[in-house]
């Protein structure tokens, strides 16, 4: 099986600006040619900014955003990823997009919200995980906050296994050193790639972020050169034949505790 691309996109972001921000990343991405890489990731509520306005911002499934990342992905011939505020039957959705380069797509809501920034009185939480591919490849993608669940993040549950883990965030510099361990920690414990995505600046609220956006192997390594509070469009392979021989020779993942998760 040959190896997969992942680009991240580590940037600023425009405060409750959806046509800037759009605009503004048709700009960052124009340098990715056609078919050069298979994934292109953007962070949690990428076209406005980890806002509480969901009122104001929120789009339909037909919105502005949707068109534009449909856009992109047959463009770039790439799937792309990132979340948006997403209004639907009368509630608001952190809603992460999969956007696929034929204009299908699949949808994963925000299952852990933050209280902390009152995300859970304004967003409704999903209740369900994905686990999509791209050339075989496995890939579950998460958003944010939900890396500090495990249990969530957990690999091959249910037999359903995958082989990159994905987050996308507003991950603020004042607790960046958790971001970096918690992205390492995932990667050993479910003996696969992680790849996090976070933006830089401030936000509207003062918040500055510092992204330390990276990819790391199943080892916990860091395999990505992005560096933090830095403009950065990076592209990673990911090497299936390693990630293959170190399942077979250390299959931890078979004495791994069964349980389930009560939504």
């Amino acid at each position: 099986m040959k190896d997969l691309k992942v680009t991240i996109v580590q940037t600023k972001l425009f405060w409750e600006n959806i046509s800037k921000n759009l605009e503004h990343f048709s700009e960052k991405i124009k340098s990715i040619k056609r078919n050069s890489t298979d994934l292109i990731l953007l962070p949690e509520m990428f076209s406005t900014g980890f806002t509480m306005n969901a009122k104001n911002l929120a789009e339909k499934m037909d919105g502005s955003a949707m068109r534009w990342m449909r856009d992109v992905a047959n463009s770039k011939n790439a799937v792309v990823c990132g979340s948006l505020i997403i209004e639907e039957d009368r509630n608001y959705f952190n809603r992460l997009i999969w956007m696929q380069p034929n204009g299908n797509f699949k949808q994963y809501d925000k299952r852990h919200l933050f209280r902390m920034a009152t995300e859970n009185d304004i967003y409704k939480a999903g209740d369900e995980k994905i686990i999509t591919e791209i050339n075989d490849w496995s890939i579950c993608p998460l958003v944010c906050y939900d890396l500090r669940f495990p249990v969530w993040s957990r690999n091959n549950v249910l037999n359903k296994k995958y082989d990159v883990l994905i987050y996308v965030a507003n991950w603020p510099e004042k607790r960046v050193y958790a971001w970096k361990q918690l992205l390492i920690a995932r990667a050993i414990e479910n003996q696969s790639y992680v790849v996090g995505l976070n933006r830089i600046g401030k936000d509207g609220n003062g918040f500055n972020h510092t992204g330390d956006s990276v990819a790391i192997n199943f080892l916990g390594e860091k395999i990505s050169k992005t560096k933090p509070s830095k403009e950065s469009v990076e592209t990673i392979s990911l090497s299936w034949k390693k990630l293959k021989e170190y399942r077979e020779s250390f299959p931890a993942l078979l004495d791994a505790d069964e349980f389930e998760i009560k939504t």
